[in-house]
């Protein structure tokens, strides 16, 4: 039985070109050397908006607005003891150039590259979407 759900919220910023961008899994984290979408973890009491806006300005250095965060898709995993709920928005529009603050690199790609990149098993199932959406 799990004792917890750990709710996460997760964003693809797009630029102008329909590109996502991705950040690399620090390696004194669990999941090392994934790609990912920048986001983290939603705080007791906390709105995943609020959230997301925080971790963005901590992970990348941006900053953005709730109004700018489009709800897309979810995804659910069991984490053993603890069971994960992914919220996946998207965001075109921010304020600043995202630098990798707090991952071990960044890099731009197309929504069909991410097949071929290791990702996180909760972050796989989102690829085919973002790629319809994009």
């Amino acid at each position: 039985m799990l004792n917890s759900t750990l709710t996460v919220v997760a964003v693809a910023l797009v630029d102008s070109q329909g590109r996502v961008l991705l950040q690399k899994r620090s390696a004194h984290r669990a999941m090392a050397g994934l790609w990912e979408f920048p986001g983290g973890k939603v705080e007791a009491g906390e709105r995943p908006e609020v959230a997301l806006i925080r971790e963005l300005k901590e992970e990348l250095g941006i900053d953005t607005d709730a109004a700018c965060l489009a709800p897309a898709t979810f995804a659910s995993a069991d984490l053993g003891e603890r069971h994960l709920l992914l919220l996946l928005y998207v965001c075109r529009k921010w304020r600043g150039t995202p630098e990798p603050l707090d991952c071990d690199g960044l890099q731009w790609v197309r929504p069909h590259q991410m097949f071929a990149l290791d990702m996180p098993p909760a972050d796989k199932p989102l690829i085919g979407l973002l790629d319809a959406l994009i």
